[in-house]
């Protein structure tokens, strides 16, 4: 065979470099690429991979408040599936094609923090087409006046020529630069928009769909650029952990933690304090109707899937919250109509396809579920809050979603969830009522949660002996029960929040008629919430502070014999 001449072989490999330059060296440094439409999208909600491209639909995922108005945009991240490591600059660059309405791209440097009732949003970039629009916000990651209504640090519209040009997001130097087709259509100080150096992609839409044909990052040579998973993957029980302790004195005894899938993902500290040492978690928001089905008849499961598989693989009990609750409905559930005979049963039917369909969805994964959460009155009454379920169904609804809740899965353990309910009273007295007369009407309450907010020492605090004789009465009712959601306010100081958390746990677990212990969150990182003027504050109230433990932590590991 006769031989090929050299300058054909150095073309060759100048070809094959191109986006690195030839300058007839013909080994050149590439520049660093990686495709991300062959990463993980799987636990993306409204996203699905197939025939090389991502299909993006819009899922209008929002976070309702308490009042149930409101609705701050939830757009999804890819949080369990791959984000990016950047050791310096960088390029992004997207390609969408078949927009019905408008496509939404977001880079962030940290997932957002979603509490009860608002997300709290990062810094980093988000791009919406529709048309020949080009809305760019830029968010640099500082306290908002109203954090349930974001304001970008730089917001403006662009028109492009080609709604279907390439898209390039690019870190150069200390500049941020945004591209459309080849044209630089927005440069500006870079700031901390991408200081983590991590870059967490999402796809949205607003109101329609669209496909991503192209998504790749780019590094410059000698420019470190690699993709990583959850930081939970590397997570490892610990043998003198919190649920490892418990196990030595009660081997069914589980100790819990409310979890969120961004912490999980992004924060290696929140990921080794979870697994380390509990043995049992509870989606904090993840599978509140609001989450699960923003849209009536459309289910985003992703991200309720993404934390039991998490769980599964780490050996991690799930507790399921949550079934009817009034403060976390969608919108579409909150406006069922229920006026006429007739508008009650077509809204009854809508209620149990969506109790059928998600506890279908996680039969035979989860431990136990909140099929009712917090039914009394708010302000510390003893009725029942007439929402949907009580409209449609009558006060007896309880007993109407338990039976649901066992034709679709009949070895998942239910319970009422209630707060205020943690000492004798009148409130506790109603929720032993509600649970034992569900029964009587064919339900199958297992047992009742009682929360254990302790957000005032002077107010809220418990004592061994009100717990126990708590405890007492909802066993001689034939119930068991669970410490739910246990947190304590460090106002009164840390030895003193430190007592009440090893009152409580070690109360419960003396009691055969207590089964489980859960404190609701894992670190002090994502304790936030919004005080009577509109401000955003951090609480002090969990077991680990900063990615360290807590007085109360230790407390609670004296009481387990550690």
């Amino acid at each position: 065979m006769a031989k090929r001449p050299r300058v054909l072989m150095v073309l060759a490999s100048c070809l094959l470099l191109t986006i690195a330059g030839c300058t007839g060296d013909p080994n050149p440094e590439p520049d660093v690429i990686v495709d991300l439409l062959q990463q993980d999208w799987q636990h993306t909600p409204g996203v699905a991979a197939g025939g090389g491209t991502l299909q993006v639909a819009a899922t209008t995922r929002s976070i309702v408040e308490q009042n149930g108005g409101g609705g701050q945009p939830n757009p999804p991240l890819n949080l369990a599936g791959t984000h990016l490591v950047a050791g310096g600059d960088f390029s992004l660059s997207v390609s969408f094609t078949d927009v019905t309405a408008d496509a939404t791209w977001t880079v962030y440097d940290s997932p957002p923090v979603i509490a009860d009732e608002f997300r709290i949003e990062p810094a980093g970039l988000r791009l919406t087409l529709r048309s020949d629009d080009l809305g760019i916000a830029v968010f640099d990651g500082s306290v908002q006046k109203d954090v349930t209504n974001p304001r970008p640090a730089h917001e403006e519209h662009v028109k492009v020529a080609d709604p279907e040009a390439e898209l390039s997001v690019r870190r150069s130097g200390k500049t941020l630069e945004v591209d459309s087709g080849g044209d630089t259509v927005l440069s500006l100080p870079l700031g901390g928009v991408f200081d983590s150096g991590k870059l967490w992609l999402g796809l949205s839409s607003d109101d329609g769909s669209f496909q991503v044909r192209s998504l790749t990052a780019t590094a410059p040579k000698g420019t470190s650029l690699t993709t990583a998973g959850p930081a939970v993957a590397a997570a490892e029980q610990a043998a003198d952990g919190l649920q490892a302790l418990a196990a030595r004195i009660r081997p069914d005894f589980k100790i819990g933690a409310a979890v969120a899938l961004g912490p999980l993902a992004s924060d290696a500290d929140y990921a080794r304090e979870l697994v380390g040492n509990f043995g049992a978690l509870t989606p904090e928001n993840a599978m509140k109707p609001q989450f699960l089905s923003p849209q009536q008849g459309v289910y985003t499961f992703e991200e309720a899937d993404a934390i039991l598989a998490i769980a599964e693989s780490k050996g991690i009990a799930v507790h399921g919250h949550t079934i009817a609750f009034t403060e976390a409905m969608p919108r579409w559930m909150q406006e069922l109509p229920s006026g006429s005979e007739q508008e009650r049963r077509a809204s009854a039917e809508a209620l149990l396809d969506f109790v059928k369909t998600v506890v279908t969805h996680f039969k035979g994964r989860l431990d136990s579920l909140d099929v009712v959460n917090e039914p009394l009155d708010i302000y510390q009454g003893t009725s029942l809050q007439e929402n949907i379920w009580y409209r449609v169904f009558g006060p007896s609804y309880p007993a109407v979603v338990s039976r649901a809740v066992f034709d679709a899965d009949p070895d998942v353990k239910q319970f009422i969830n209630e707060n205020g309910a943690d000492v004798p009273g009148p409130r506790q007295d109603a929720l032993l009522k509600l649970a034992v007369d569900t029964n009587a009407l064919g339900g199958h309450i297992y047992g009742v949660g009682l929360q254990a907010h302790v957000y005032d020492l002077e107010t809220d605090s418990i004592s061994a002996e009100d717990l126990s004789q708590t405890l007492d009465s909802i066993g001689a009712a034939g119930l068991h029960a669970r410490i739910s959601e246990n947190d304590v306010s460090d106002d009164e100081g840390r030895d003193v929040q430190a007592k009440q958390y090893a009152t409580v746990l070690a109360t419960c677990l003396g009691s055969r008629t207590c089964v489980s212990y859960t404190t609701w969150g894992v670190d002090g990182r994502y304790d936030w919430w919004i005080d009577d003027d509109g401000g955003l504050q951090q609480g002090h109230d969990f077991l680990f502070e900063d990615g360290k433990p807590t007085p109360a932590y230790e407390a609670i590991k004296r009481e387990l014999g550690g």
